[in-house]
């Protein structure tokens, strides 16, 4: 019971339930300040304006945000006076349709918040169907009506962000600690998990994929706010939580093992017990530390995590004394370097708690205009990237193709068979079809279920009672409560949009079991259109697309290797080189993983060579977290100078990722130079490390037993630099190998 009261007081407190406050507020505002003057029409208008620009207030800037709900608004009402002009004229509304519903598609090109603004034209040229206008003079009242009701949104919006500014970043953060705290303990499981791990893999891509998300939408949030508007105290701690999110991410990708060497060095997983622990109980504490971000209750204490990195320190010694030196020194250089890993991860998790707990020394950052502006991604929205999507190549290209025949065949089906509220079935069409079948076929299964489960739910009230103030509060609630959730839980959502269109039905029409009935009915019907639709016309299935998302992948990692060199030459002049490199190949690995995931929805008979695409996404996977952590070891540590060998491996390494990008786009790559034997480097690295081993093997002979910081860091960076780069190699060879199979897929 305490763990619900905790859920629902973390839940009414977010973001995500002020959003349906906030668009219940514009429209009920309306509604009863209108009727009490018995002008219902004018209501009716503006809370449509108002209704239909709400999915473009999206976490961002401001200054986004406001664009996004004006051209919302403008767009909505262009489209609903085309419609509502050209109803009259049967084969005018029918191009009508199929010019609106492919154009505004088309828009998705520009990214999610441009998406949204689709969405909003959409609904509003199938909302139109449902307006019963005749004349000219209530068209244009009405449009404006609407016009005034986009603009009452976007003052609601203003107002309740001004009433709590805040609110999104502190939601952004609480959920990106929540996702890296889950992902922090599934590491911990791939530790000792070894049949488990390719099941594992697949959660861990899709973690990564919603991380990098979050982390995009707080740089928009943070950096670029920041930029326009000065800093605060408050903006000082959530600007450090994000930095130190960053990094913790980083870290956990640094720590990505050969797992392969893990299982040869480590058959008994007992000496991994106390790293996993760790994991877990890091995990834990970022969890509450997520929650508390939004409870503001008091901070416990993360006294048991230095009791947990201190028992993993005793396992290193554990394990040396019961293998015993030499044959101890590489499983004990992997601890060690692990264990190095997860107290980094301690200091920036402490320094979460040290800033939430508002200790004065942790409140200080510095970040220069110069080195903020390279880390905002910025949309381009020049015509020629729609130009370039006019092609069967682009998936929008085809899904605003698929979706404007789909809405045309269910327009002419539902007038010629005359069936009572078409427009629902257009409606279900477009909240459901996405570009994949799988998100399509997934969305067709919620709002079903959804729909069942909301109709039941209200004939169970409406058998009960026909008190109009029962439906009235129950139709209010049902409003707030879907908006909440409608981006985290979509079938529930659907049940209560259904609830709330039941019963705001049944205070205009009596017979609310009429309007259940047409309700379940028009959307099973538009759901299974959806499915046929998505499977049958011009389908995109991943496994023939991933090509550029590849290419993109294989590119930015080969500059994140480069920029990782460059760190090792100079940490001060190239560590913001290096994390930019970074932040780009995050956001290309997460696209991957993104790609994925689409594949995995995809029927099965069509996720052709399902392990060799597997494969190369792991790969590129493990690519970046190796070459992250050598990066991290570069930044933490001090380090000797790079060697002839080490640069020549990581050429080495970035010929064959170049030489991979050029096979998927079909061009000739340039034969590099070799003016090294690339097997010697590999020995000379690896005899780096022996030749430290077999001096501190000596030492101990005559009695030196005790290991002094500089020669340990020099021990682990020459067995984790040798070993990292030589396991780069090998996977990038590999990597070679897999896009010329995959090649002869296409």
């Amino acid at each position: 019971m305490k763990a619900l009261l905790k859920t629902i007081d973390i839940f009414l407190k977010g973001s995500n339930f002020y959003k349906g406050l906030r668009l219940t507020f514009a429209v009920v505002t309306p509604l009863i300040v209108f009727n009490l003057f018995g002008e219902f029409e004018y209501a009716h208008a503006i809370v449509m304006g108002a209704f239909l620009n709400a999915p473009g207030d999206i976490p961002g800037s401001l200054k986004r945000k406001v664009n996004a709900i004006l051209i919302s608004t403008a767009l909505t009402m262009i489209i609903t006076a085309v419609i509502l002009f050209c109803k009259p004229y049967l084969p005018l509304l029918i191009i009508a349709l199929v010019v609106i519903s492919f154009c505004v598609s088309l828009i998705s090109v520009y990214g999610f918040r441009a998406s949204m603004v689709s969405f909003s034209g959409l609904l509003a040229m199938v909302l139109a169907f449902a307006i019963q206008k005749e004349t000219t003079h209530d068209i244009i009242q009405h449009v404006l009506l609407m016009g005034c009701g986009g603009l009452w949104y976007l003052l609601v919006s203003f107002l309740f962000r001004k009433l709590a500014p805040k609110k999104d970043e502190v939601q952004f953060l609480s959920d990106t600690l929540a996702l890296i705290s889950d992902y922090l303990k599934l590491r911990g499981r791939l530790l000792t998990k070894k049949t488990q791990r390719q099941e594992l893999m697949q959660q861990a891509f899709a973690l990564q994929n919603h991380i990098n998300e979050k982390h995009e939408t707080l740089r928009e949030l943070l950096l670029l706010e920041r930029k326009r508007s000065g800093r605060s105290h408050y903006d000082e701690k959530h600007l450090l939580i994000f930095i130190s999110s960053v990094n913790i991410f980083e870290l956990i990708e640094a720590k990505h093992l050969n797992y392969a060497e893990i299982d040869r060095l480590f058959a008994d997983k007992k000496y991994l017990k106390a790293s996993k622990k760790l994991n877990n109980a890091m995990s834990q504490h970022l969890k509450t530390l997520s929650d508390l971000l939004i409870q503001n209750n008091k901070i416990p204490d993360n006294d048991f995590l230095v009791k947990a990195l201190s028992k993993v320190k005793a396992n290193i010694a554990n394990y040396i004394e019961d293998i015993k030196l030499p044959k101890a020194r590489e499983g004990g250089l992997v601890l060690r370097n692990l264990y190095d890993y997860q107290e980094l991860i301690f200091q920036e998790i402490n320094a979460i708690h040290r800033v939430m707990m508002n200790v004065n020394d942790a409140s200080k950052v510095s970040l220069k205009r110069q080195n903020r502006s390279p880390f905002l991604t910025l949309q381009e929205y020049r015509l020629n990237v729609i130009i370039e999507n006019l092609s069967f190549n682009s998936t929008i290209f085809r899904h605003a193709l698929r979706l404007t025949v789909t809405l045309l065949f269910a327009f002419v089906i539902g007038t010629l068979l005359d069936v009572k509220n078409t427009y629902w079935i257009l409606l279900t069409l477009i909240v459901i079809m996405r570009p994949n079948y799988g998100l399509t076929k997934e969305r067709s299964k919620d709002r079903t279920i959804g729909t069942l489960i909301g109709a039941a739910f209200a004939i169970g009230i409406v058998l009960l009672t026909q008190n109009v103030i029962v439906y009235s509060v129950l139709a209010i609630i049902s409003l707030t409560l879907s908006f909440a959730l409608i981006q985290q839980n979509y079938k529930s959502a659907a049940a209560l949009i259904t609830i709330n269109i039941v019963f705001v039905y049944s205070l205009i029409n009596p017979d609310a079991f009429q309007v259940i009935q047409f309700r379940v009915i028009d959307t099973l019907i538009g759901a299974s259109i959806a499915v046929i639709a998505n499977y049958t016309l011009w389908p995109s299935w991943e496994a023939l697309n991933l090509k550029s998302v590849l290419v993109d992948a294989l590119e930015k990692n080969r500059k994140y290797l480069l920029a990782t060199q460059q760190l090792y030459y100079d940490k001060k002049e190239n560590e913001l080189g290096y994390k930019l490199a970074r932040k780009e190949a995050f956001l290309a690995i997460s696209n991957l993983n993104a790609a994925f995931q689409r594949l995995t929805q995809d029927p099965k008979s069509k996720q052709k060579e399902f392990q060799l695409i597997y494969g190369m996404v792991t790969l590129n996977q493990t690519m970046v977290s190796a070459i992250a952590s050598i990066g991290s070891f570069i930044i933490n540590h001090q380090t000797t100078p790079a060697s002839k060998e080490f640069d020549a491996l990581i050429w080495t390494i970035s010929n064959t990722l170049q030489a991979s990008c050029s096979i998927l786009e079909n061009v000739q790559a340039i034969s590099p130079i070799n003016t090294m034997d690339i097997e010697k480097a590999q020995e000379k690295l690896m005899q780096t490390y022996h030749s430290l081993s077999k001096i501190r093997d000596e030492n101990i002979q005559k009695g030196d037993t005790e290991l002094d910081t500089e020669t340990l860091h020099h021990l682990q960076e020459a067995y984790l630099i040798s070993n990292q780069l030589i396991w780069l190699k090998t996977m990038s060879d590999n990597l070679k190998k897999a896009t010329l199979k995959y090649r002869n897929l296409l």
